[in-house]
């Protein structure tokens, strides 16, 4: 068995310690090494850089270790066990990396356990510590590792079947919140970590529906014997799934507050169950129901796949759905976040110029890379594959009289795939919905994953009697899903005014609203503004990210503006002629004040 030991050595230096222990190093010279990237973000990270220290041993004789390339070692011929011991620098803030202080400590495998070569395929064991020192005395710990030793919530050994679980079990430790519930007879546990007053009853009774649901979805019992949702409560937000757990970073306002009335979901929860929902659906769509190029998964460099849009956007397809199926969000809450996502995807000339199949292949140096040009540039392979899955769920209906759905194209890979570790091949998604649907599906599945047109969603929506709709953006910060309020905001309507736009999205600034994006084709940029550039003027006034819409709103299209702006440390000017904001803003509306027959056999999946 491969032995590992990890203590926060100095939470104030942000350094681990860690002891690897090799009973029968291999004849040849124990190699070591360290994953270049962690499952679920595909980018290279080089994990290996945050080794700060590396000696081994053999009893009482040092060993030399040679450094072979960035992120491996090798050891000398021994006889007899080695020890290794490194420490890790940990400062990435993130559901991706390991991070520790005085306040609490996570990591994920892939950043401090060394792979012994040759060995991958063994049971490990790994004693986890508290870091020294009475002021850590109420830390406790959190993990979906196998316990072996040590009170629950405690510190102590735990077990892996081999290093890839080893890899997918993070562990967050701390003076943290926990509460549990079942769901489908399975415990969960939900931990929160940092400063919040959020109302953990209602959380765990909000998160128990969604979690049945998914597990229902696909078929009791659940392939889990027990899950946790560990949540970093920060400013930031994101999430990352593993086998058993997930890592989810949420600001303290999108909790759930003990003075919220009993059924108020406001917008920021609803992000937060959407996360949720997000990661656990993962449990089986991509944790068990894998491409074939991750099975099994290479940590040492790049792995391509163009399957990135079903894994990812399915799964943002169900996130949000299993919200309203479940009851905890009104179907015109549910219309609202999918109109959202449309309009995530139009506003973005990307769309024109990249596939789902080319963004998911060239997620590593694209999508997870993105700068100043991706609206311009690419597409999102998980908002349009989640308007992909939209398609192809309402296709599938539609060619089954509402007998067959995207629900049993996800069961069926999971029995095909999820069950029996079989890889999915590239074209292997294809082939099964036409198994559902009874027919061929070529024509949908070549305009959805080989080329750049749009979807048909206005026709499918519309059977469903849901109107898709379209409208200007009213100001920078405009994220669709929701009508205008003004004149032209109701179907067949128009305003007098159309309101105009700049064409760029921007961010709060010190000196005033800096430019994050111009978009192809927008006024900014005719005129000649870039991303980078610090808006501080609109013909004299004033203006930042807060006051620019209101000073815009004074102007009529056609109309010039002088515009200036700082970059870098020069003060320049430019001359916009305004444009009206092009009507990319989406957002969706029933036919009725709800659903009709055919909506509600969508929605709420009812035959």
């Amino acid at each position: 068995m491969i032995h590992y030991r990890i203590r926060p050595l100095r939470p104030e230096a942000h350094l681990f310690q860690i002891t690897l222990t090799v009973a029968a190093p291999t004849p040849e010279g124990q190699g070591l090494t360290l994953p270049a990237w962690i499952p679920g973000s595909y980018m290279i990270r080089d994990f290996a850089r945050h080794i700060v220290s590396l000696e081994a041993r053999a009893g009482d004789q040092v060993l030399d270790v040679a450094k072979i390339d960035k992120q491996t070692w090798q050891l000398p011929p021994v006889d007899g066990p080695v020890t290794v011991d490194y420490q890790v620098y940990a400062w990435d803030l993130s559901v991706r990396g390991a991070h520790l202080d005085t306040t609490h400590g996570y990591f994920n495998g892939p950043c401090v356990f060394l792979a012994a070569m040759g060995f991958e395929d063994q049971p490990c064991e790994v004693d986890i510590e508290a870091p020294d020192g009475a002021a850590y005395g109420t830390w406790k710990l959190a993990t979906g590792l196998e316990r072996v030793s040590g009170p629950e919530l405690g510190f102590g050994r735990f077990r892996a079947d081999d290093y890839d679980a080893l890899l997918d079990h993070p562990v967050e430790m701390g003076d943290f919140d926990h509460a549990e519930f079942e769901a489908c007879g399975v415990p969960h546990q939900v931990v929160l970590s940092g400063r919040h007053r959020a109302d953990m009853a209602r959380l765990c009774r909000d998160l128990r529906p969604i979690c049945e649901h998914h597990i229902k979805l696909f078929g009791e019992p659940a392939p889990m014997k027990r899950y946790v949702f560990m949540t970093l409560v920060t400013n930031g937000y994101g999430g990352l799934e593993h086998r058993n757990s997930t890592s989810l970073m949420s600001p303290r306002t999108d909790l759930p507050l003990r003075t919220d009335a009993p059924d108020q979901v406001r917008d920021g929860y609803r992000s937060y169950l959407g996360l949720c929902s997000h990661e656990y659906f993962h449990t089986w769509n991509v944790k068990r129901i894998k491409p074939e190029a991750f099975t099994p998964f290479d940590l040492r460099g790049e792995v391509y796949t163009e399957l990135l849009w079903a894994f990812e956007g399915i799964t943002s397809y169900y996130d949000d759905l299993s919200l309203a199926r479940t009851g905890l969000i009104s179907p015109r809450s549910y219309l609202e976040l999918l109109g959202q996502t449309i309009t995530r995807v139009y506003r973005g000339q990307g769309r024109f110029k990249q596939t789902v199949t080319e963004s998911s292949f060239d997620a590593w140096t694209r999508f997870y890379q993105q700068d100043e040009n991706a609206p311009n540039a690419i597409v999102s392979y998980y908002a349009k594959g989640a308007l992909i899955a939209l398609a192809l769920d309402l296709t599938l209906r539609r060619a089954t009289n509402d007998e067959k759905s995207l629900d049993d194209l996800m069961r069926l890979l999971w029995q095909r795939h999820g069950q029996t570790g079989q890889g999915v091949p590239e074209q292997g998604i294809r082939p099964l919905a036409e198994e559902v649907a009874g027919t061929d599906l070529g024509d949908f599945f070549d305009l959805a994953l080989y080329r750049t047109e749009d979807l048909p969603l206005e026709e499918l929506l519309a059977e469903r009697g849901v109107t898709l709709n379209w409208r200007a953006a009213e100001g920078h910060g405009d994220n669709g899903g929701k009508p205008s309020g003004k004149p032209g905001d109701k179907p067949g309507e128009k305003s007098d005014r159309s309101p105009v736009h700049l064409g760029v999205r921007v961010a709060a600034d010190p000196g005033g609203a800096r430019v994050q994006v111009a978009y192809e084709q927008g006024a900014a940029m005719a005129a000649g503004l870039s991303a980078g550039d610090v808006i501080i003027a609109v013909d004299g006034i004033k203006v930042d990210a807060g006051s620019l819409d209101t000073v815009l709103a004074g102007y009529s299209e056609g109309e010039r503006v002088e515009v200036h702006a700082f970059r870098r440390d020069e003060l320049m000017r430019f001359t916009v002629a305004l444009a009206p904001s092009e009507p990319t803003t989406a957002w969706l509306s029933m036919d009725g004040d709800e659903l009709n027959d055919k909506g509600r056999a969508w929605l709420f999946n009812r035959r």
